[in-house]
This record gives structure tokens, sequence and C-alpha cells, in this order.
């Protein structure tokens, strides 16, 4: 959707095509993968309208900002994605198992599911690329359970359902032409259901952290760590709680520094030189907070 209106056309052409297909041959998995489609357009929606509305400068009555917002919207994306596509797909798979019905031009859903699983593994690749800027070398599960970036959590628990739901679609409607039973076409959808809820749940159970308010990310706060106490300014770094608030943070910085000598200011001097250099080297940083404890 970034990409401007031929990204729209793109969207729009192959939810269509899913809705037409399922229409057609009559597939439970084929619905279940068109109204995961649906779903997953609207999130996409809300995830944007929850990043631009993060953006949104402090207010008396918001004097930290907006940037925690991108944590509600994630987090409704979440229940959109366990409600109406993992339920609604255990439902159809549920109402096929009770009430089966033939595939009628199966072929049509293959051809659909193989050309959305290309273009969901396009969409997949370009999550991963974004992802491997900021792992740091932790593996994708570490990455996922510490990342404070709830919007690309998000994004890539959606691919990543998405194309796990393709493949077992296509598998579903596979086994179903081969072998004339319409089972598995409901246990294909039940599948898809059972999958969408399960990356719901973890995705919520992520974002649910990030809306209590969580720290900066493990290795960030050992940074910042390493940055402090390496400071000539600081004898001892006591304490440093921080706050993730979307694509900034807060920290709250309290120390014993060392002897600055005995001019009135040279202790708030010393503060002031430690602050802006905590700033540069840590630009996300918007609200920074310093105590000194007692000079030794």
């Amino acid at each position: 959707m970034s990409q401007g209106a031929d990204s729209v056309k793109s969207i729009l052409f192959a939810l269509g095509a899913k809705f037409v297909a399922a229409a057609i041959t009559s597939s439970g998995a084929m619905l279940a993968e068109a109204i995961h489609s649906l779903a997953d357009t609207g999130n996409q929606v809300l995830l944007l309208i929850g990043i631009n509305r993060a953006k949104r400068p402090p207010t008396p009555d918001y004097p930290l900002g907006f940037g925690k917002s991108i944590y509600f919207w994630s987090f409704l994306v979440a229940l959109i994605l366990f409600s109406v596509g993992g339920m609604f797909s255990i439902y159809e798979g549920w109402h096929k198992l009770a009430h089966p019905e033939p595939l009628t031009s199966p072929w049509i859903a293959i051809g659909v599911l193989v050309f959305a699983i290309i273009a969901e593994s396009i969409s997949t690749w370009g999550c991963l690329r974004e992802v491997n800027k900021v792992r740091h070398g932790r593996s994708i599960l570490r990455w996922f359970r510490e990342s404070r970036q709830s919007e690309l959590l998000v994004v890539l628990g959606e691919d990543t359902a998405a194309l796990l739901g393709l493949v077992v679609a296509l598998g579903a409607v596979g086994l179903t032409m081969l072998t004339g039973n319409p089972t598995y076409d409901a246990v294909g959808s039940i599948c898809i259901g059972i999958l969408l809820v399960l990356v719901a749940v973890f995705v919520g159970i992520e974002v649910k952290a990030l809306l209590i308010g969580q720290s900066v990310e493990p290795h960030v706060e050992r940074e910042m760590r390493e940055f402090l106490s390496a400071r000539a300014e600081i004898a001892t770094l006591l304490s440093m709680p921080s706050i993730q608030l979307g694509d900034r943070a807060m920290v709250a910085i309290k120390a014993r520094m060392l002897d600055p000598g005995t001019a009135a200011n040279a202790l708030i001097d010393a503060i002031n030189v430690v602050e802006v250099a905590f700033r540069a080297r840590f630009p996300e940083v918007q609200w920074l907070f310093f105590e000194s404890d007692h000079v030794v």
C-alpha cells in the first residue's frame, strides 16, 4: 500500500480473485483464505492509522506523546486476526464437515492459490529484510520476543500466517481433487483457522506487554549501561529504568557522580555533558531524566 495506487489495485485484484474462486469452486479452504486476505487488508489500514497517530506531538494531557498508540492499533489487528480470520475459518471448516460439498472447477482455486503463494512469498521476503535490519544477530524467535516494534511484529505474523495458510489451502484443495473427498477441504479450512488463532494469540501477547509498558530492547539497554559506565563523569550507575513509547523512549538515570570540583555549577555542567552525549548516541531517547546521588 505504501507504493501508491498500483499496489492498492493489486491488493484488490488478488482479493477479488480469491472470493471469485471461492464462489466458483465452493472450496471452504479457498473462502477461508479470501476472508483472511480481507482481514489482512483492513489490518494494514489500521496499522497505517496507528503509525500516523503515533507521530502526533505531545500535549498537556499527553505529555509523553502518542507513541504508544501504535500498540493499541496493533493489538486491535491481533483481535481482528483472531476473530475475523481465525474463528471464521474454523466455523467455515466445521460447516463444510457437517454439510460437505464437492469442488467444482478446482483448477481455478489451484491457479489463484499458486499465484497468491508467489505474491505472499515476495511480501514475506520484504518483511524479513526489514526484520534483518534490526535483528542484530538474534534469531527470529528471540527478536520476536524482544522487539518493541509492534507494527513489524504484526506484519511478520500476518505474512507468516498468510503464507502458511495458502500452502495449507493448496494442499487441501489438491487432496480433495485427487481423492474426491471434500473432507480434506473442510479440514484445511479448520487448520487455517487454528493457525490464524495461534499467530493472533502470540502477537497479542507480545503487544499486550508493550501496552503495559516495556523497557527498551535488552541489547539497547546493555549499550546504554555500558555507555554510561564508561563516562568519566560517572562513578557508579545506580539505576536506569526505561520505557519504550513507540519509536521513542523515556530513560531515567540515577548515578553517583565523580567529584566535579568546587565550582557552583560544576555538577550541573557534568550532568549536562553526559546528557548531550547520551542523546547523541541514542537519538531515539526523547525524554531523559538524570538524578545525581551524593558525590564521592
